[in-house]
């Protein structure tokens, strides 16, 4: 198994579980479970997804820039720049 594979497989039962997550609260409000409870849950699911963002993250880092880095073309100039962005857009969150 390839190790791109294996990081998408991880991903994905981190996605899976973090979706649990996601109906666990749906239940908690359907059986109007206490607030506080709830928002614990909610920030749990949000640190769990925060966890595969930087996963993603790491992946892009190690398999994307390096490449295009090695490639020694301007590509590696814009996959920085994304990745950059995308730490942006999860600090902003």
């Amino acid at each position: 198994m390839t190790a791109i594979r294996t990081a998408k497989d991880n991903v994905g039962v981190r996605l899976r579980r973090v979706e649990g997550q996601v109906r666990g609260l749906q239940r908690l409000v359907d059986e109007d479970t206490g607030c506080i409870d709830v928002l614990t849950q909610i920030a749990a699911a949000t640190k769990a997804l925060e966890a595969v963002a930087v996963t993603l993250l790491e992946e892009h880092l190690q398999l994307c820039v390096e490449q295009a880095i090695r490639a020694g073309d301007d590509g590696a100039r814009v996959r920085v720049h994304d990745a950059a962005e995308a730490v942006r857009r999860l600090v902003r969150s």
